[in-house]
């Protein structure tokens, strides 16, 4: 049975006398860091002087001081600065800062689980990952509620461990919504999973074959954007909240019975085994191997030659009109 955890089951005095150091302050370090001030704990940000953040974070209304200087502060290092530079700042900046008894503290398990970085025996290594976006962690924490985190603790040097973890999850307003065990194996895996056959690789793929179906069958392309792609955020803002047979229930009686018989149909068992081949190459490295020299090789431009072809492709650019005809004030 899974381990969880709501508002009532956590104090947050357990943590109120320890100073928390958010390392970075992008979207996650941002919503996260204000969450944690405003629920009363003693928050520091710690960033590169030169940075783009260093004026953001003061004029939000916190102390910003240098990494190393954070550091040595703190009693909790919260890691949320992007995965590939984690391994370099930890041992350049982080590392070097490190006493007995802190805890370094992350959102994503990457770091740890793949050893990009080591951490010494004689700290507390914790791990508060909200299921969510920093904008939508902060929005909900400030609507009085809160986005769920699943939370895990990979080393206990202090045995407390766990009231550090549960401490921040709480600061974050994650407990409003509930908190879930796990471990830091299971939460990259699976995150990685997610990332790469459902939420952005597999969703985004299913959307553009389905318009070059319709398109290459003679389809108006706005038709096609339309219907594969504008409408689907309606269908999966349903199964979130009602699950997937609660979406069934509240469409259309011919939209339901299609579903039914041909989602299978095009979701056969053969994406099924791609995507286990895709989590095999989570589980054995291959993928973390792969990742990690490719940004080694190429940095930031890694994603460039992906990303030039869908720029390219029609659906972008029939999107593009799209979007401006129905919110004209955005910008892309």
């Amino acid at each position: 049975m899974v381990k969880t955890w709501k508002d009532s089951d956590v104090n947050l005095d357990l943590i109120k006398n320890q100073t928390i150091a958010v390392i970075g302050y992008g979207i996650q370090g941002n919503a996260q860091a204000n969450n944690l001030k405003d629920s009363g704990l003693n928050v520091i940000v710690g960033l590169q002087e030169s940075g783009p953040s260093w004026k953001k974070a003061q004029q939000d209304g916190h102390k910003v001081l240098t990494i190393p200087q954070a550091c040595q502060q703190a009693d909790i290092i919260h890691i949320l600065i992007p995965d590939m530079v984690q391994a370099q700042v930890y041992k350049e900046l982080i590392g070097p800062n490190l006493k007995a008894g802190k805890a370094l503290s992350f959102s994503h398990a990457a770091a740890i689980h793949w050893n990009w970085i080591q951490a010494p025996k004689d700290v507390d290594i914790i791990m508060v990952a909200p299921k969510g976006p920093g904008s939508k962690v902060r929005e909900t924490y400030q609507q009085g509620f809160g986005t769920p985190s699943i939370v895990a603790v990979y080393q206990d040097y202090t045995k407390k461990a766990w009231e550090r973890t549960l401490g921040i999850a709480k600061g974050l307003g994650s407990t409003r919504a509930g908190v879930i065990e796990t471990t830091f194996k299971e939460e990259v895996e699976t995150d990685w999973f997610g990332e790469q056959v459902d939420l952005c690789g597999g969703s985004a793929s299913m959307v553009m074959n389905a318009f070059e179906t319709l398109v290459e069958a003679g389809y108006q392309p706005e038709i096609a954007y339309f219907e594969v792609l504008h409408e689907l955020k309606l269908i999966v803002d349903m199964i979130q909240r009602y699950g997937v047979a609660g979406m069934y229930r509240r469409v259309s009686e011919t939209a339901r019975y299609g579903g039914l018989t041909r989602g299978p149909m095009v979701m056969d068992a053969s994406v099924k085994e791609k995507m286990k081949k895709a989590l095999k190459m989570i589980q054995d490295g291959t993928f973390n191997q792969e990742w990690i020299s490719d940004y080694q090789k190429n940095g930031k431009n890694s994603f460039d030659r992906f990303m030039k072809q869908i720029e390219a492709h029609q659906i972008e650019t029939v999107g593009k009109n799209m979007r401006k005809m129905m919110w004209p004030d955005s910008t892309e």
